[in-house]
């Protein structure tokens, strides 16, 4: 007698081919900047809740760090309020900033929070002002060798991430908005001045290092790491750190802060970055559970890890 051909069977090879990942990664915390295209599109949206989700049940422990960029602009322009940019930075004024707080931590993670408790009560939201998580100082801009006062923007002193640990013990996923608490108690006792907007990017790698994370994963526009753009779009699969520091300086401005980012995180103590395209649904279990892997990632210089893709 015959076996049936059971049309299931490449779903389960799927599965197989995931087995050794889920064995590497099983316990290990893992951030997750969640930026581009993917905060826009509600497709993208759902099937980025729904990776975060499996990651917690797959046994990660997985912390979403985000920005808001379109939403600020486009509740800036709805109140009348002025978008602008200097050294690929917003320009933050005192009014600007109560917008990003409000936009941040109110619309953007509420939606997020929500699309991830769809599957359970996992999703915890808080902003790097609670229970001292981010502290910031103010964050001067670099233009033309000169240096540019952009407003409330800051940049990371230090990380507590006592409540994050928390939250990750207890199994929660922890969805965090890329705002600061000021460092200067004098700046504090004035309100929405004692805080900064941060670059989600900057903060997202501050605090898998802080974390002590498996690894950073940043959510872009584009495939990867191109290694001659514009001339080729032949993505870097892999490099290290000292290779990545040599390209920074003729990166496009908007992969900088990422690729910073990617080196200051493999540089204390995360053992991968990687830069990944959110545009392509469930991108994220792509990168972290099949061989082929997707994107670009970045090691540290005496990287260990035997076959990490």
């Amino acid at each position: 007698m015959s076996t049936r051909k059971h049309t299931a069977l490449p779903k389960a090879r799927t599965l197989i081919e995931a087995l050794p990942w889920l064995t590497r990664h099983h316990g290990k915390t893992v951030v997750i900047k969640f930026g581009g295209n993917a905060m826009v599109d509600e497709d993208l949206k759902k099937a980025f809740a729904q990776d975060v989700v499996f990651l917690r049940h797959a046994g990660l422990r997985p912390v979403v760090v985000h920005g808001g960029g379109p939403q600020i602009s486009a509740q800036l322009d709805l109140l009348g309020l002025e978008s602008e940019f200097k050294g690929g930075l917003r320009v933050t004024t005192p009014e600007a900033m109560n917008v990003v707080r409000m936009v941040l931590a109110g619309q953007v993670q509420r939606e997020l929070v929500g699309l991830l408790n769809e599957h359970g009560p996992l999703a915890v939201g808080m902003t790097g002002e609670d229970a001292h998580l981010m502290t910031a100082t103010k964050h001067y801009a670099e233009i033309d060798g000169e240096r540019v006062d952009i407003g409330r923007v800051g940049e990371i002193t230090a990380i507590d991430p006592g409540a994050v640990q928390a939250l990750l013990d207890d199994g929660r996923i922890p969805v965090i908005s890329s705002i600061a608490r000021s460092s200067d108690d004098e700046d504090t006792a004035s309100g929405a001045s004692g805080i900064f907007n941060v670059n989600a990017d900057t903060a997202a790698a501050a605090l898998a290092a802080a974390l002590g994370a498996e690894t950073l994963m940043v959510l872009t526009d584009v495939e990867g790491l191109y290694e001659d753009w514009p001339n080729s779009d032949e993505v870097i699969s892999r490099l290290t750190a000292t290779e990545l520091e040599k390209l920074l300086p003729d990166l496009a401005s908007g992969m900088v802060p990422k690729m910073r980012g990617c080196l200051h995180a493999v540089r204390n103590g995360v053992h991968t970055a990687r830069v990944i395209d959110g545009r392509v649904q469930h991108s994220i279990l792509l990168e972290i559970f099949t061989d082929e892997g997707i994107g670009t990632m970045v090691v540290p210089d005496t990287n260990t890890i035997e076959g990490a893709t």
